[in-house]
C-alpha cells in the first residue's frame, strides 16, 4: 500500500452499482468496504449490529468514531459507502481530511431512476442467479424524476464545489465503467496498491440489461418530457449541469392568472392550491407546475406584472402538521422508513401501526413532545435522518429560495384570506373567494395537548424562525 490515503469513501446513490463496485473492491486482498456504515436506519448492512465492534448506538453518539475505527481498524485500507441521505456529520469530517480517499460512483439518471423503479417494483434489489430474475416495467412519472435529478445534482456540485475549494480530487467512475477490469486496477493504483485483478466478480449480475424504451411502459411520455434536458448534463458528472441555485419544480403558477406560489412545506399548500385554482376556475392538479429556471424566466418574461408570494405557518403548528401528516400514520406519503428509526431508535412513543383507539390525547401529546425533542437535536446536526423540508426551518427554506428568486410577498397563514385577495386584485382578478381554512389535524388537533411547555420547547427547535419572523406564542 502507498502511504496517500489512510481510508476511502465511495461516493454513490441507489442504482448505481455501488454493491458491485463493492464486491470488486473487496476482491482486492487490500481492500475492505463496510457497505453503508452511515445509513440512518442500519449499520452497514440491513442485518448487520455492527462494523468492528461499533454499534448503531454508537454511531449515533459520535459518528467519528466509527470514522476511526474503520480507518484504524480494517486489515488493509478500509472505506464505506455513503449516499445523499446518509449521517450528514460525516461528510465535514470526509471532506476535509485529505487522507481520506474520494471515489464518486455515477449514472445516467434516466437509467438510475428507471432501475430504481422497476426493482421497487419487483422488491429485487440485488441479483445474483439470472434464473431468479424477476422482471417487471416502470412507470415514468415526470414529478418523481424531476426530483431526482434534482437531489443528485444538489448532491454532485456539492462535492464538486468542496473539493476544489480544498485543492483535492476524486476518482471518477461511471456505471458502465464498473464492466472493465483496467478501471478498477487504476482505482486500486489511486488507493496506492500494487495488486491487481485479472478478472471482476461476477457473482453479482446486471438486473436489467434491456434498453430503457423496454423497461418503459410509457417511453413516449418519458421522451417528451425530458427532451428539452441537456443530455450532456444528464449523463455525466462532475460537470453535471451549469452550476446555480436551487431546482425549483415545486412552484406552482395560475393557471393564467401571473401570480406564482412558492410553497412552504409544512404549511397550507392545499389550501392555496385550491385557492389559485380557483382563480381561473380549473382543477388545481392542472396548474403548471414542475418547471425548471429557464421555463420560469420565460413565463416571468410573458406575464409582465406577476406577483410571487410564499405563506409561513406557526411553526408549533407546522411541526405539529408534519408530525400527524409524514410521521404518526402509515400509507402513501408518510416516511415510513424515517417513522420506524425514529421509533427503534429514538424511542419515540408512537404506536407500531396505525394510531387506533387507546392512542388518546395524553399519548398524543406525549409523542408530539417527544418529536419535537428529536427536532431539536435533527435541526442541530446532531442525527443522522435527513433535516426534511417540512420541519426545516422556514428562515433556511427563505434562504434556499433566494438562491435562485426571492417571493414578492411572505404571508402568514392567519392573515393569509384577506392577503390573497388583495393580491389577486392587483393582477386583475376581483372579488375572489377566500381560500378555505386548513384541515384538522388527526388524531387530535393541536389545540388539545398545547401548552406553554410545548410552546417553550417549540421555540427552542425554531429560535432562528420567532426572532426573524416575530412568532409570538401559538393561537
Amino acid at each position: 500500500m502507498g502511504d496517500r490515503f489512510d481510508y476511502f469513501v465511495v461516493f454513490a446513490e441507489m442504482r448505481t452499482g455501488s454493491n458491485f463496485l463493492e464486491t470488486n473492491l473487496n476482491a482486492f486482498e487490500g481492500f475492505t468496504c463496510h457497505g453503508e456504515a452511515f445509513n440512518p436506519h442500519f449499520i452497514g448492512y440491513p442485518n448487520a449490529t455492527h462494523i468492528l465492534g461499533v454499534t448503531q448506538a454508537d454511531r449515533e453518539a459520535n459518528p467519528a468514531a466509527l470514522i476511526a475505527t474503520i480507518r484504524d481498524k480494517t486489515e488493509g485500507m478500509g472505506g464505506f459507502r455513503f449516499f445523499h441521505d446518509h449521517d450528514p456529520r460525516v461528510l465535514d469530517i470526509c471532506l476535509d481530511d485529505p487522507r481520506c480517499a474520494k471515489i464518486i460512483l455515477t449514472r445516467n439518471p434516466a437509467e438510475s431512476y428507471v432501475s430504481f423503479k422497476i426493482a421497487q417494483a419487483t422488491g429485487q434489489w440485488k441479483l445474483t442467479n439470472v434464473k431468479r430474475r424477476k422482471d417487471s416495467q416502470a412507470t415514468f412519472d415526470a414529478k418523481e424524476f424531476e426530483a431526482h435529478v434534482a437531489e443528485l445534482q444538489e448532491f454532485q456540485v456539492y462535492l464538486m464545489n468542496r473539493l476544489q475549494v480544498s485543492g483535492q480530487t476524486a476518482f471518477y467512475v461511471d456505471y458502465e465503467d464498473l464492466q472493465d477490469v483496467e478501471v478498477m486496477n487504476g482505482l486500486a493504483m489511486f488507493l496506492g496498491s500494487e495488486e491487481r485483478l485479472e478478472k471482476l466478480d461476477e457473482s453479482l449480475k446486471k438486473q436489467n440489461p434491456s434498453p430503457l424504451s423496454e423497461k418503459v411502459s410509457n417511453f413516449d411520455a418519458m421522451e417528451r418530457s425530458i427532451s428539452g434536458l441537456d443530455r450532456f448534463n444528464l449523463s455525466r458528472t462532475p460537470n453535471f449541469e451549469p452550476r446555480r441555485g436551487p431546482a425549483v419544480p415545486g412552484f406552482v403558477t395560475g393557471a393564467r392568472a401571473p401570480l406564482l406560489f412558492m410553497p412552504m412545506r409544512g404549511g397550507p399548500e392545499a389550501e392555496v392550491l385550491e385557492w389559485l385554482a380557483g382563480l381561473d376556475g380549473v382543477p388545481v392538479e392542472t396548474l403548471p407546475t414542475q418547471m425548471n429556471q429557464k421555463g420560469l424566466r420565460k413565463w416571468k418574461r410573458s406575464k409582465p406584472g406577476h406577483r410571487s408570494f410564499t405563506v409561513l405557518r406557526h411553526p408549533v403548528a407546522r411541526a405539529h402538521a408534519a408530525f400527524c401528516s409524514r410521521i404518526l400514520p402509515r400509507g402513501p406519503g408518510t416516511f415510513a422508513d424515517i417513522r420506524k428509526t425514529l421509533r427503534n431508535f429514538h424511542k419515540l412513543p408512537i404506536p407500531g401501526d396505525q394510531p387506533g383507539e387507546d392512542y388518546d390525547v395524553a399519548a398524543h401529546r406525549a409523542a408530539f413532545v417527544a418529536f419535537l425533542e428529536f427536532l431539536k437535536a435533527n435541526l442541530n446536526g446532531q442525527t443522522s435522518i435527513r433535516v426534511d423540508a417540512h420541519w426545516a426551518s422556514q428562515s433556511a427554506a427563505l434562504q434556499g429560495m433566494a438562491q435562485f428568486v426571492l417571493p414578492d410577498v411572505i404571508l402568514r397563514e392567519e392573515e393569509m384570506r384577506p392577503a390573497l385577495a388583495r393580491l389577486a386584485g392587483e393582477v386583475g382578478y376581483a372579488d375572489t373567494p377566500a381560500p378555505g381554512p386548513a384541515e384538522a389535524d388527526s388524531p387530535h388537533a393541536l389545540a388539545d395537548i398545547y401548552d406553554t411547555e410545548i410552546e417553550a420547547l417549540a421555540a427552542q427547535v425554531y429560535q432562528r424562525d420567532y426572532i426573524l419572523f416575530g412568532f409570538g406564542p401559538w393561537g
